[in-house]
């Protein structure tokens, strides 16, 4: 019999973003294309990790707001057994922010241990450090020294929440890991506090009033996404900020919360849970550009079916049993209707269908800066 692996590392589409080029094709070269632009990330550990290793590779000061409510995995084992701050989607936009990501310590800080329950290094290392400083951010601090960090991780709150979910059928779901996998799509959620109260954490605060941009994901919507922006102030604290806010709207489903939710529904979620008048740019996927004229709209509208005549990249994406976030030329004229203005691009991973592209990424991300500006009006 085949022993297990002892060791292994979270599968990360960050370590593809390492390798991008410090400023966009036709640049100056010796000025990066978002030198002095500080950025705020706002999200989870899977999706936000991208919006980070891209906006370094810009030059942007970059930070990064993450939600508090997993309660799944090695996370939600020491939440229960050792009550701590759950560390899971912090530790993974730490090691996002590491100067070298190859660096040994790097490595191994985001090392799993098939011999201990699964658990991260990095989880058990920000979790004995809580308890040794007692102080959540202090363990922050200490981790994102040990692994050279260009940017700061805030929790948006430092209560211990759970997250609360209805489905689009009708259900009451409880907590974060059950939520993320119901079998139908949510279409509501709330945070709520041990003692009935979730207060913010103010660096978080104040980190996103500073941006001159806000990025929103990617990554999951309900579960990583808007639980931060249930935290209060932290809507009030975009609102207040001068920067424009992008929201970075998933490639396709690969948990049941948004199965079959398009990518104007994907908008008007945020909405109900805050963000009305308050997104500028919203970043979609779209394999073929969207006109009136064409077929685009037929081709992506359908791609839920196996023989809608999809493309490569779409069949790949059904046969792993994941289906596209879909966008039609109609979906693109209501979103703009509601403010923001909509890029679409190809920007899924051929090889990958549900990471996205890095240097097509980064490419949007360096147009929508220049379109910006990088300060709200």
């Amino acid at each position: 019999m085949r022993r297990r692996q002892p060791f292994r590392i979270d599968p990360s589409a960050t370590a593809a973003f390492s390798a991008l080029r410090d400023v966009l094709p036709g640049a100056d070269p010796a000025r990066p294309a978002a030198g002095g632009l500080r950025a705020v990330v706002i999200g989870g550990g899977t999706g936000a990790p991208m919006s980070i290793r891209t906006l370094l590779s810009l030059g942007a000061q970059t930070s990064a707001v993450v939600a508090m409510a997993d309660d799944g995995g090695s996370t939600g084992i020491l939440r229960d057994e050792a009550d701590v701050t759950p560390p899971g989607d912090i530790r993974k936009c730490i090691a996002a922010f590491a100067r070298n990501p190859s660096d040994p310590l790097v490595r191994v800080f985001k090392y799993r241990f098939a011999v201990a329950r699964d658990h991260a290094l990095g989880n058990l290392l920000l979790a004995g450090l809580e308890d040794a400083c007692g102080s959540f951010p202090e363990a922050i601090a200490i981790c994102e020294r040990l692994v050279d960090a260009q940017g700061h991780v805030y929790p948006s709150t430092l209560d211990h929440v759970t997250l609360a979910a209805r489905t689009r059928d009708g259900r009451f779901l409880d907590g974060q890991a059950v939520a993320c996998h119901s079998k139908t799509a949510l279409d509501w959620v709330e945070l709520r506090g041990e003692h009935g109260v979730v207060r913010p954490y103010a660096p978080a605060l104040e980190a996103i009033r500073q941006a001159d941009l806000v990025v929103l994901g990617p990554g999951s919507l309900f579960t990583s996404i808007i639980p931060n922006l249930l935290v209060p102030g932290v809507v009030d604290a975009i609102r207040a900020s001068r920067g424009r806010v992008l929201f970075v709207c998933s490639l396709a489903d690969v948990q049941g919360e948004t199965w079959g939710l398009t990518a104007r529904e994907h908008l008007e979620a945020l909405i109900d849970h805050g963000m009305a008048g308050l997104v500028d740019y919203m970043l979609v996927h779209a394999p073929e550009p969207l006109r009136a004229d064409n077929l685009a709209d037929a081709r992506v509208s359908r791609a839920i079916g196996a023989d809608a005549g999809l493309g490569a990249l779409d069949d790949r994406c059904l046969a792993a049993g994941v289906r596209p976030v879909s966008i039609t030329y109609a979906d693109l004229l209501a979103i703009q209707a509601a403010g923001p203005v909509v890029l679409a691009r190809d920007l899924a991973d051929p090889e990958r269908p549900t990471w996205h592209a890095p240097a097509a990424l980064r490419e949007a991300f360096g147009d929508v800066i220049k379109m910006a500006g990088a300060r709200r009006r």
